[in-house]
């Protein structure tokens, strides 16, 4: 029998992860991750543990798989959706940030088999464990997006953000959804000023 060749949803939707610092509009379709939500400032203590915890399921989801034959993947970067930046008002305090990080995982991948990595996580004990129980399987479809790559910061997001902005408004479209963020960069071993993260925001015909 042909071994299957490894899935990498990057390299297979690589369209809706093309991304340049001028802004761009591109047509999402629906996408399943592995998600967990929580609130608190980005890399805390609630934060750090989260991403543990879906790292922890994801990984354990694709080596289950993986030893019982199965369809092979890569497991895909971390994203997140910041419901609560909403592109036009301050922000709120760091600590009231509410998120949801997610990874985005191969529609063959079922609810048994993130029931079973929970489940195994449990029985080991592991810090990893006790936060896998909130990790969930969900879908979404943003549908029309405008996107660019913003390089530093996160902090220094804001400037990327307004860009992206106009460029919409330019199209007669608003944004209707959530900040997404895709991390291509990892930032314990990239420095700030070099960090790559794709921006995404899904968008609507402007009323009037």
């Amino acid at each position: 029998m042909a071994t299957q060749e490894k899935v990498d949803l990057l390299k297979d939707n690589k369209k809706e992860y093309a991304a340049t610092a001028k802004p761009a509009l591109i047509e999402m379709g629906p996408a399943v991750y592995l998600s967990i939500e929580g609130r608190g400032a980005p890399g805390g203590r609630a934060f750090s543990d989260a991403i543990g915890a879906l790292y922890g399921v994801a990984f354990t989801v694709k080596m289950a798989r993986k030893f019982a034959g199965k369809q092979d993947y890569a497991v895909s970067k971390l994203e997140a959706l910041w419901p609560n930046m909403n592109w036009d008002d301050a922000m709120p305090d760091k600590e009231q940030w509410t998120w949801q990080l997610m990874i985005r995982t191969p529609k063959f991948v079922t609810q048994k088999d993130v029931s079973q990595a929970i489940e195994t996580l449990m029985k080991r004990g592991s810090e990893k464990g006790a936060g896998a129980q909130r990790v969930e399987l969900s879908s979404l479809n943003e549908e029309l997006c405008v996107q660019a790559l913003h390089v530093g910061a996160y902090e220094n997001e804001g400037k990327t953000m307004a860009t992206m902005r106009a460029f919409a408004e330019r199209q007669g479209l608003r944004i209707a959804g959530a900040h997404h963020e895709i991390y291509l960069s990892d930032p314990r071993r990239v420095e700030a000023a070099k960090l790559k993260t794709i921006l995404r925001a899904p968008v609507r015909k402007a009323e009037g």
